[in-house]
């Protein structure tokens, strides 16, 4: 079966290869339909734009697809940087920035608690979607600390740790991140499929 994941972003693709191993299953990106539509991710929450990017793109591609929106939300802001994670200090989205207004925002706030959320929506050629969710909770850290993965990962670190996801190896940080739960899920509630047992399904 060939599943189009709906992302040019390499540092997420590489993630969702490394996590999504499904025997017979052909994983495909954005790098392969260089004409598919640009989705504006205008929801209000990370499932609305999940299904808005899976089913615009199944639909233009007529092939199985797997989106996701993903950010970071911070209790002592009211939940934010949350879907505008991506682009939080503004066009053009940028790590440093985005990480240095967060440091701004928190300044010497002692509540430093924290999640990073994905949901994962898979959307049929027609764009019925169905999602899952996967979260990973933590505490903003008082530096950027550390040089693997991307975002705000040298900021986070997750409960149980000490160091953040920045310091981690990438298969400790695969092995516990928000993506990752959300894909063990995938793997579970959508194992017909990944299977190509099924050709659709008749969703609420």
């Amino acid at each position: 079966m060939k599943l189009l994941i709906a992302t040019s972003n390499g540092h997420k693709l590489k993630e969702i290869l490394t996590i999504l191993s499904v025997t017979g299953l052909e994983l495909l990106s954005l790098r392969d339909f260089p004409d598919a539509p640009d989705v504006v991710e205008d929801g209000d929450t990370f499932d609305a734009n999940a299904r808005l990017k899976a089913g615009t793109v199944a639909k233009y591609a007529g092939m199985w697809t797997l989106a996701d929106d993903s950010g970071l939300e911070v209790d002592a802001l009211a939940g934010a940087p949350g879907v505008i994670s991506a682009r939080y200090a503004g066009e053009p989205s940028n790590d440093a920035r985005n990480n240095a207004k967060l440091f701004a925002e928190l300044g010497s706030t002692k509540n430093r608690s924290a999640r990073f959320c994905c949901v994962l929506a898979l959307s049929d050629q027609r764009g019925v979607c169905e999602t899952v969710e996967g979260q990973c909770k933590g505490n903003i850290a008082g530096a950027e600390r550390g040089e693997n993965g991307f975002g705000y990962d040298p900021l986070f670190i997750p409960d149980g740790y000490t160091e953040t996801f920045g310091e981690l190896e990438p298969r400790v940080k695969n092995g516990m991140s928000h993506r990752f739960r959300a894909l063990q899920r995938a793997r579970d509630d959508w194992a017909a499929i990944f299977r190509n047992e099924c050709e659709s399904w008749n969703a609420g």
